[in-house]
């Protein structure tokens, strides 16, 4: 289920990331979801993946905050 805007991530993404994250994280997800059609029901968990690695090649989490690199 792709996200149509930023208000639609889980709320733990929405609540943590700063959001510049936020939009990386949401166009990751969405390019990785239309990208693995074909790999059933770890489609989802494989978007959610490729999300977050979007995010650490560009953010770290120092401390509670997450900073640019």
């Amino acid at each position: 289920m792709p996200y149509a805007s930023i208000e639609d991530l889980p709320p733990p993404i929405r609540e943590y990331l700063p959001p510049n994250a936020r939009e990386i994280y949401r166009a990751a997800f969405n390019h990785a979801w239309d990208e693995y059609t074909n790999r059933g029901e770890r489609r989802e968990e494989i978007a959610h993946r490729v999300a977050w690695a979007a995010i650490n090649h560009r953010y770290r989490k120092r401390g509670r905050a997450w900073v640019p690199l």
